[in-house]
């Protein structure tokens, strides 16, 4: 028989699984007597553990929310998995003190082996660059949101470029889910003023209270809430998250220089210095224009829209090449 104190540890890992035991298969998880585990059990709840009881043909148990937070038992994997997520979320502008406050926290009651472990593994998240002058979003604002969410309320709020910044008429939502996209907050709501799905920066939101009335929430096209996001910035309705516009070249260059720079289009080789590319964008313009980074010659299977917009490209910036003054040769002496 395991220690009482091993024996401990091991019933709460079994608790921590978030499911319902009865007394019978924790005996013989653990390998002891019903009796043992009652008594086990009543140690956990001196421990302030609020474990609870229900009836059934022998009795069962679950691990429920406390009042207070609990000691809580890691694993090896799971401490180094908890630390990572800590120092990744550090960089937050939201929840980056709380985190690093948490990592250190966590660090100092680790065992000496795992404090290690973490001592060496130090990651650094950076920022993309077009996040780097995003506003950061206080965890009131968001836990605010977050509970007019789950209470199915009405969120009257006022949208402006900043939190600071001169704000729009004031919108009437329903609010549905809160995201992030690209370290940014996202709320998806109903817009009631416009009959339309709408996304908001959080960081714009300037919430008025008090709330509207209760809703029933409605069905999110294509009921997918990632399927959704990625649709809204790729410019469809969030049914799909296929790009509205979609064509296919050939350019002359190797199918290996193509790729890293092909986001999530198809590439396809078709010799040594030619292959075909398949790649979506949310206009033709758009598309063309990407395209035409790649700094080569351009053969355009399809769509016509296509070869529309570089055409419409094409005459664009022939008339800016005619409108440029000529720049005046390069200094004899400069040049050799």
């Amino acid at each position: 028989m395991q220690k009482t104190s091993s024996r401990l540890l091991a019933l709460l890992s079994l608790f921590q699984t978030h499911r319902d035991w009865s007394g019978d298969d924790l005996a013989e998880r653990l390998d002891v007597t019903p009796r043992t585990v009652r008594r086990d059990i009543d140690r956990l709840r001196e421990l302030g553990y609020p474990i609870l009881a229900f009836k059934g043909p022998s009795g069962g148990y679950r691990l429920d929310a406390g009042a207070q937070l609990p000691p809580l038992l890691f694993d090896d994997g799971q401490a180094v998995a908890l630390a990572l997520a800590l120092q990744s979320a550090a960089t937050s502008a939201t929840i980056g003190e709380d985190a690093a406050r948490a990592l250190s926290t966590i660090r100092q009651v680790m065992p000496s082996h795992l404090r290690q472990r973490i001592d060496m593994l130090q990651v650094t998240a950076v920022q993309s660059p077009e996040t780097g002058n995003a506003s950061p979003v206080g965890t009131r604002l968001l836990m605010e949101v977050s509970r007019v969410i789950h209470a199915r309320e009405e969120l009257r709020f006022d949208y402006g470029h900043d939190a600071t910044g001169p704000a729009e008429q004031p919108r009437r939502t329903q609010p549905h889910h809160l995201v992030t996209w690209r370290g940014h907050w996202y709320l998806i709501a109903w817009d009631l003023d416009r009959a339309d799905w709408r996304t908001f920066r959080v960081d714009r939101i300037r919430p008025r209270t008090p709330t509207g009335p209760r809703f029933t929430p409605r069905d999110l096209p294509g009921d997918d809430v990632a399927a959704f996001v990625t649709g809204r910035f790729r410019g469809t309705d969030g049914s799909t998250t296929d790009w509205p516009c979609r064509g296919e070249v050939i350019l002359n260059l190797p199918a290996q220089a193509v790729a890293p720079f092909a986001q999530d289009g198809i590439v396809e080789e078709l010799g040594p210095d030619r292959c075909r590319l398949s790649l979506g964008s949310w206009s033709w313009t758009g598309l063309a224009t990407t395209i035409g980074h790649f700094d080569t010659d351009i053969q355009v299977i399809g769509p016509p829209q296509l070869t529309g917009a570089f055409a419409e490209l094409a005459a664009r910036y022939a008339n800016a090449a005619g409108t440029t003054q000529s720049a005046p040769p390069p200094d004899a002496e400069t040049s050799r």
